[in-house]
């Protein structure tokens, strides 16, 4: 097997991200229910053989990607959210996982924030890790395997070559039987992605450690992971060297599919992010961010990897993770390589790997689109209520519920 890298191992998304390790492979289980209704209990069932495969790869490797199996707390900051939350405990009990209602005492027990109304501990499923640590093992657990990587080579076309494709890098061409595209939100290489994904831009502050006065004065003992409920909604998790990494609200789509380096930092989103960092934990009031950065989700309509062919079937590509990747990526690698393969299977026959998005529309319907859409979740989130926008698409299956 050859891997060409055009940049790093773990650069972008693959490294960047908030470090959450879940098991479902329809981004939570909303989402799934919305989606594949009739097949969800069996892709929870994939999920958890999937999680459980990278922890025995973590273990196998001896990968130092800081894994820690804590969970993920989801807590309400309005009155609305309450019922919601208190209607998911019984949801994910119904799929087989460990999870706990918290009220408002109970919740700043474990997390102490003034924001907090009630929470979710959901106990299984869910971890955090170091993802670029886990990159890292990966690569070099292939390598010994006899995989050979190149990194800085970009493939800059991919053309069907007799039974074959041929792969055009700086350096010459990489003739092989089949291709398994892992762009992202890259700019693809088949046409067929450029209508269903999009590239969606997520900023990431993180503090220097917290003292051990600091830590005491948040709580965080059990060390989960958490995010609160809104549609902007923040994630948030203690590193390692118990700094607070916390990310998300203020996700940014720009024209035309707007990409690239100049992107990564965003100072106006930087703000919002300090700003209700401190509104979560005013006891904090001084701490320095110490560290920065943002990058593109590959973004689309069904929230959750989507599979495809091109070059009469001698390419193959999964894409449009919309987050929650590092577990999902996994499972959408094994697919990919036996669709590659022409591997006819109980996984391979499964709706989530058989249908589509919808496609996203042309410019500049996408972009007026997205930022109508973005615009009515945020009113969604201080009314409470789903306007006509929201409930449209609804109708028409498309994605955009966070």
């Amino acid at each position: 097997m050859v891997v060409l890298e055009g940049e790093r191992i773990a650069f972008g998304a693959s490294g960047r991200n908030g470090g959450f390790c879940d098991s479902s492979l329809t981004h939570g289980l909303a989402n799934g229910l919305s989606r594949f209704p009739e097949e969800l209990e069996r892709l929870e069932e994939l999920g958890r053989e999937n999680l459980a495969g990278i922890v025995a790869a973590i273990d196998e490797l001896g990968i130092d990607a800081r894994y820690e199996p804590v969970g993920v707390l989801d807590v309400a900051t309005r009155e609305h959210e309450v019922a919601d939350l208190e209607g998911h405990v019984e949801e994910l009990r119904r799929f087989g996982h460990d999870a706990e209602w918290l009220d408002r005492d109970a919740v700043r027990a474990e997390i102490d924030s003034p924001t907090y109304l009630g929470g979710v501990w959901q106990k299984s499923g869910v971890a955090t890790l170091d993802p670029a640590r886990l990159a890292w093992g990966l690569a070099a657990g292939a390598e010994s395997l006899g995989a050979r990587i190149h990194e800085a080579t970009p493939v800059l076309g991919i053309d069907a070559d007799g039974a074959g494709v041929s792969l055009r890098t700086l350096g010459g061409r990489v003739r092989a039987r089949r291709a398994v595209l892992a762009t992202s939100a890259f700019p693809p290489l088949v046409r067929s992605i450029r209508r269903y994904v999009v590239p969606v831009y997520d900023y990431v502050l993180v503090t220097e450690p917290l003292s051990a006065e600091q830590r005491a004065a948040v709580g965080w003992k059990n060390r989960q992971g958490a995010a609160d409920s809104g549609n902007q909604f923040h994630y948030y998790r203690l590193t390692s060297d118990d700094r607070i990494l916390w990310g998300g609200y203020d996700a940014v789509y720009n024209f035309r599919n707007g990409l690239g380096p100049h992107l990564d930092q965003r100072p106006e989103t930087f703000e919002i992010l300090a700003r209700n960092f401190l509104t979560t934990f005013p006891q904090l009031e001084g701490i320095r961010f110490a560290s920065r950065w943002g990058g593109a989700i590959d973004t689309c309509t069904r929230f959750c990897m989507t599979f495809g062919k091109a070059l009469g079937g001698r390419a193959v590509y999964v894409v449009g993770f919309t987050g929650l990747g590092v577990g999902a990526s996994r499972f959408g690698g094994r697919v990919a390589l036996d669709l590659a393969d022409g591997v006819d299977s109980e996984i391979t026959r499964l709706r989530l790997v058989r249908t589509k998005p919808l496609p996203f529309p042309p410019e500049p319907l996408r972009w007026a689109g997205i930022t109508l859409t973005r615009k009515e979740l945020a009113r969604e989130d201080r009314t409470g209520r789903r306007g006509l926008w929201l409930r449209a698409l609804d109708r028409a299956g498309l994605g955009f519920d966070s």
